[in-house]
């Protein structure tokens, strides 16, 4: 948290939180509801896509959950709870300096390492780590899967086609050195069970 929120938080302890005038879409983009209606559904209240550098770094800095898994931005003294489309984390994939895959969350951070692995009936794929939880963002969702490979090396084609699949244990190419030997476990998720499972709130 930047040193100013921090002041500022001291300055003035008693500031009322708001909601309803900031949303993360399932694609890692920040958005504001000017007339402060943001708790409608993504498409009914899509908001306007935040696009200054300086704001969007200043979001990300600042950018916490409390304890029941509510995430909010503190900006200065206020409390400004977030509508979540997706999840906490929004994540694409890249490599490191040696090649090796690695997950990156919307405000540009490493994540992981994951310890679970859910896809859910719609198809999203998310996962989880000590940060928080995250969701694949769709537009790197199937350089992530290609990445993914089970505990002995083979890709994830055979599971994604049985009838029903069971959890099994997966491993991020070559660049989860945080995964166990045995892998990590990957498993199916309703879509009305991602938020109690992963421990976070959409509308706080």
């Amino acid at each position: 948290m930047d040193d100013q929120v921090l002041a500022a938080m001291a300055r003035w302890p008693n500031v009322p939180a708001v909601r309803g005038w900031l949303s993360l879409s399932a694609r890692g983009q920040w958005r504001l509801h000017p007339h402060g209606r943001g708790w409608g559904m993504p498409d009914e209240e899509p908001g306007e896509t935040i696009s200054s550098p300086q704001i969007i770094g200043f979001i990300g800095r600042n950018y916490l959950a409390d304890d029941a898994g509510r995430w909010f931005f503190q900006n200065g003294p206020q409390r400004v709870y977030v509508r979540l489309d997706g999840a906490p984390w929004i994540l694409g994939m890249d490599a490191d300096a040696q090649g090796r895959s690695r997950l990156r969350t919307h405000t540009g951070q490493d994540y992981g390492p994951v310890d679970h692995w859910w896809l859910d009936p719609g198809g999203r794929l998310y996962a989880r780590s000590a940060a928080g939880a995250g969701l694949v963002n769709d537009r790197d969702l199937g350089r992530v899967v290609d990445a993914l490979r089970t505990a002995d090396g083979q890709p994830l084609d055979d599971w994604f086609e049985r009838p029903d699949p069971a959890g099994i244990s997966v491993r991020l190419d070559s660049g989860d050195p945080g995964c166990s030997a045995a892998g990590t476990p990957m498993g199916l998720l309703a879509a009305d069970a991602v938020e109690a499972t992963l421990g976070f709130v959409r509308l706080p």
